[in-house]
Order: C-alpha cells, then structure tokens, then sequence
C-alpha cells in the first residue's frame, strides 16, 4: 500500500512543467533590472509624445490578449498556475493563434512600460527576459504538454505557432 502512495505522490510530483521560475516574476526582474539602470543613466530611444502613445497603444492591446487567455483557460478548467498540473489542451480563444497568449501579451506589456518610460535599458532587456522564457519556461512547458498529452498537443502545436 505504501508503494502505491509513493507513486501517486512521484506522478503529482512530476505532473508539472520544470521551468525555472513563474514567468510574471522573470518579466517583474527584468524590468526592475531596466529600471534600476535607466534610474542611474536614462536613456530615451525615442521622442517623448511617439513614446507615450505607442506605451499605451502596447499595453491595451495586451490586457484583451490576456484576459481572453485567462477567461478560456478558466473555461477549460485548466489552470493558469505552472506549478499545478495542466488538466486539457486549450485551443480556443487567444490560443487559436498563438500556443503562448499570456507570454506575448506579458512581452507586450513590457514593451509598453519600456515605451511609456522611454527607457532604451528596458527595451534592450527584453532581447535576454525572451531567451529566458523561451529556454527556461516555453521549452520546457511544451515537453511537459508532449509528455502528458502525446499525440493531442502534438496536433495542436503543428496547426498553431509558438508565438505569433
């Protein structure tokens, strides 16, 4: 009996993606990286007006990206949470054009609040917090999904790209 609540245990354990940290805090660290930087040596890339509106024009084309996200993986009964196990492939809603809506709209969020604070270090970060998501949460997420899902995700990551 004792072996069997250690299996049960092992698989609740390994029915999760391994990736390195929670995304919203990889994008919070390296904005607070940009931040801190432009604080001790802003500089702008580009004029203040263009600046402002293209920030919000980024942003609220991120919230409706996000919140259409949310509201199907709620649908799905599915969390959101990559440190609980993922119960269904969601390919509706946002997640019919791309396998990544909350990472998009979170990099369109960022890119926003690097063009709302028109801050060239923000900006520039955002080529490594992408390589990080990428390597250490996208990539392990989707053979996560492989592993779990087989053949079903498989079919969904050859009709929808990774990003857009």
């Amino acid at each position: 009996m004792a072996w069997k609540q250690k299996a049960v245990m092992q698989e609740e354990v390994t029915d999760k993606p391994n990736i390195i940290a929670l995304p919203p805090f990889i994008y919070g660290a390296a904005l607070g990286v940009g931040l801190l930087i432009h604080f001790v040596h802003p500089v702008h890339f580009m004029p203040r007006r263009p600046a402002l509106w293209l920030g919000i024009l980024l942003i609220l084309v991120s919230i409706p990206m996000v919140v259409s996200a949310l509201r199907t993986l709620a649908r799905a009964k599915t969390s959101f949470d990559a440190r609980k196990p993922t119960t269904a492939i969601v390919t509706d809603g946002a997640f019919r054009f791309t396998r990544n809506p909350m990472y998009v709209a979170a990099t369109l969020l960022y890119l926003g609040i690097a063009a709302l604070i028109n801050s060239l270090w923000i900006l520039l970060l955002v080529v490594p917090l992408l390589v990080v998501i990428h390597r250490g949460v996208v990539e392990r997420e989707e053979e996560y999904l492989e592993r779990k899902f087989g053949e079903e995700y498989l079919r969904y990551k050859a009709r929808v790209r990774r990003w857009i």
